[in-house]
Parts: structure tokens; C-alpha cells; sequence
């Protein structure tokens, strides 16, 4: 019963063979959105619980490029309720942040209030257990009752870079319907035996076989670019990108990014399985002058030794959350890190929960690297914050005020 309920035909779908996705720029988050919703009949949603579930994973502002735009959430929940659905906005946001404290950053909490719509934590509540019978890499989600609850689920993300997985888009976006730390589980699978590709993006490609939107908008108000998904550059771009196949749609964003969403492994993946369409040549966007809204985003660096040199990170399986944290580390302590060697030394940072051994006198970070700590500095949390891995080091007091919230939360912070 709840597979097939999440596996419902989006009643807004017009041609499966060749979707329509329409793209709008150039008016401002809440003009644009508005723009795109109207090339679509909403009349279905008449009556129907209608679940947004926008990117508010983080405590961040708007304009960070890290959340949703606020005024897109308005656009797509003044849309719906035209439409006479309900309307709920719901998120499950990463370890360590609160929910209600992240729409209250976002600007969304304010939204939701002008328009007494409920914000949900989909934490809240106990998970439901929902079989991927297709999975490759896994085999069931623990997910949040909130979407089982909801006849229409609209996906409305950022349009980001992610150092894990390309990018993160309205497919992606879905992982923030898991349960609490069961999104992390995703980033600490073994290999899957007979792929090239990551288990992670294997993982999310076996997620969109259960679990994909009805509805994606995607945000391109202020995007992020390079180290995404927290710890990149804000990239505005001032576009809305509103389709009905979620795949359609990040294909679309994709070219608007300057990427080819088949090299993005999670997509290309679903879209052989069936799951919806990547080909540009069977997508019918709208209007025809719409790719002279495209603007290449920095992709993000391969190895973050690469940007700094002097430290050897060793990362294995972690996840998005720690290795932001380490980023905000090395950019904010990274001075003061070499203090504590010798000058000809090169300190090593080991995170995530893939290393069979670290070097004696590795840096430990996070929760993931304990079976390790004897080896050298351990640092706990999940992700730790980043004045207490320099306060392992040092032995000294070295918290300050941007330490409020978990780095890893904060990460726009870059000061």
C-alpha cells in the first residue's frame, strides 16, 4: 500500500514519452516561479494534501545558495492553494540541525505563517519502512510518515554542485524525505559488486525507484557552485526551472549549470532503469530561447588536498556534513593548525568510515573514524565543530561565537 502511493502517476503529467519542463528568469524568485507554475494545470490538486519539501536541510539565510528561496516556497504554496489543495511544508533536515530553527533562517517559517501553513518535522515522528524492490545498492528506506501522509509531494530544491554527487536537484532533493540518520547510512555502503559508480549514487538511483516527486521546482534564484552542497560559492542565476518529470527537469538544470546531466551518475542511472527522462532530444522545453539563462557553474575540486597541500585528508565514505566541517576547519584554524607540527611535517586528517588503518598521529574526525582514535587526535560529533578539532589540537579554549550551531549547519559561514 505505501509503495504504491509513493509510485502514484503524478496527476499533472502530460506525456510521459516527451515531458514538458518550462524555464523563467529574470523576474525575481517569487515572478519567476509563478511564471513557470502557469504552463502547468493544477486543477488535480483540488482537495488533495499537497507536501512541499524545499531545501532547508541547514541553518542558512536567503541569498546563501545553501536553502530554498522563500519567496519560491510562497510561489509554489499560493499556486496550490489557488488551486484549492492543502498545503503543508515539511523537511528532515541533516544531524545536528533543528528543523523549526533552519525554516526560521530560511525565511520560510515567516512564509509558512502568512499563509497558516503548517511546517512539519518530519523527524517528529517514528519512521515507516518502505521495500526498494529494484535496489541494488539497498533494499528499503526508513522513511518519514509525513510523505505517506501527503497525495501530491512537490521536490523544490537548490540548484547546487554537490562534491558527492554532481549536483543536487529535485532527484537528490528526495533523500531529505528519509528519517533522521538514515541519510547518512547511504554514504557508508560497500561497493556495489558489477558498478563502476559510487554506492551513494547507485543508493539514490535505487530511492528514485520508490520515491520521486509529483511536481519538481527547482531554484536557481541563488544556486551554489564548486564545494557544494554547504561549503561552495553562491552562484545567482535568477531562474525557476518547473517540470513534472524530475528527471526532465534536473536535465534541464543541468544544461543550465553547464553540465550534461548523463555524466551525473544518480541520473543516469534512474533514467536507464525507466525512471524518467534525461534525453534533451525527447524533453520539450519552454521557452525556446531558454538556454540564454545558462551559466557554467565551477564544478567542485576533486580532492580537497588539492586546495590545501600542505595537510593529507584522508576521506573515505564520509559524508557531505564532515567534510564541510573539515573545509570550514582548514579555512578558518588552517593557519594555526601548523602552530602544532614541526615545519617540515605534514599533518594528516583522516574522516569517514571507510579506512581499514590511518597513519599514527592521524587526525580523527567525527564519529565515523573512532575504531581509530588511538591512532592519534580523535575528534568527536557527527560532524564535530570546527573550533573543537583545533582545541583537540592545541589543548586550549578556541570556540567562538560562529560555533552557535554546528558548522556543518552553518556552512555559508565562511568569514
Amino acid at each position: 500500500m505505501e509503495q504504491k502511493r509513493l509510485l502514484t502517476e503524478s496527476p499533472f503529467l502530460d506525456d510521459a514519452r516527451r515531458p514538458g519542463v518550462c524555464v523563467a528568469g529574470g523576474q525575481g524568485a517569487y515572478m519567476n516561479t509563478s511564471e513557470a507554475l502557469r504552463s502547468l494545470d493544477l486543477s488535480p490538486a483540488k482537495g488533495k494534501r499537497v507536501l512541499l519539501k524545499p531545501n532547508a536541510g541547514r541553518i542558512a539565510p536567503m541569498g546563501s545558495g545553501v536553502v530554498t528561496n522563500p519567496m519560491v516556497v510562497a510561489a509554489v504554496a499560493d499556486a496550490f492553494i489557488k488551486a484549492g489543495a492543502v498545503v503543508a511544508i515539511g523537511e528532515s533536515p541533516i544531524a545536528g540541525v533543528q528543523t523549526h530553527e533552519a525554516f526560521d533562517a530560511a525565511g520560510i517559517t515567516e512564509i509558512a505563517r502568512e499563509r497558516n501553513l503548517p511546517l512539519i518535522d518530519m523527524d517528529a515522528r517514528k519512521f515507516v519502512v518502505v521495500g526498494v524492490p529494484e535496489g541494488k545498492a539497498i533494499t528499503r528506506l526508513k522513511l518519514c510518515p509525513d510523505v505517506l501522509d501527503h497525495d501530491i509531494l512537490v521536490s523544490i530544491p537548490v540548484m547546487k554542485m554537490h562534491m558527492h554527487t554532481g549536483v543536487t536537484l529535485a532527484i537528490k532533493n528526495m533523500k531529505g524525505c528519509l528519517w533522521r540518520r538514515s541519510k547518512v547510512d547511504l554514504h557508508m555502503l560497500p561497493p556495489v559488486e558489477g558498478y563502476e559508480e559510487k554506492s551513494l549514487d547507485i543508493a539514490i538511483s535505487d530511492m528514485a525507484g520508490v520515491l520521486r516527486p509529483h511536481l519538481s521546482v527547482i531554484d536557481g534564484t541563488v544556486g551554489m557552485e564548486g564545494l557544494g552542497p554547504s561549503a561552495g560559492s553562491a552562484k545567482p542565476l535568477d531562474v525557476v526551472v518547473v517540470g513534472v518529470d524530475a528527471f526532465a527537469a534536473d536535465a534541464v538544470a543541468c544544461r543550465l549549470m553547464g553540465i550534461d546531466a548523463g555524466d551525473v551518475p544518480h541520473l543516469r542511472l534512474g533514467a536507464e532503469r525507466g525512471y524518467g527522462v534525461l534525453d534533451m532530444a525527447h524533453i520539450a522545453v519552454t521557452p525556446e530561447n531558454w538556454l540564454a539563462r545558462a551559466s557554467p557553474f565551477a564544478k567542485p575540486p576533486s580532492d580537497l588536498a588539492l586546495e590545501f597541500p600542505r595537510v593529507k585528508i584522508l576521506d573515505r565514505q564520509s559524508c557531505s556534513a564532515c567534510q564541510s566541517t573539515l573545509l570550514l576547519f582548514l579555512r578558518r584554524y588552517g593557519d594555526k593548525l601548523f602552530d602544532y607540527f614541526p615545519e617540515e611535517s605534514r599533518p594528516c586528517m583522516a574522516l569517514g568510515k571507510g579506512h581499514d588503518e590511518v597513519p599514527v598521529g592521524t587526525i580523527c574526525l567525527g564519529n565515523c573514524t573512532a575504531r581509530h582514535r588511538e591512532k592519534g587526535i580523535f575528534i568527536p560529533g557527527c560532524p564535530p565543530v570546527a573550533s573543537e578539532i583545533l582545541h583537540a589540537i592545541s589543548g586550549t579554549d578556541q570556540n567562538d561565537d560562529r560555533d552557535a550551531h554546528s558548522d556543518a549547519g552553518r556552512a555559508w559561514d565562511k568569514e
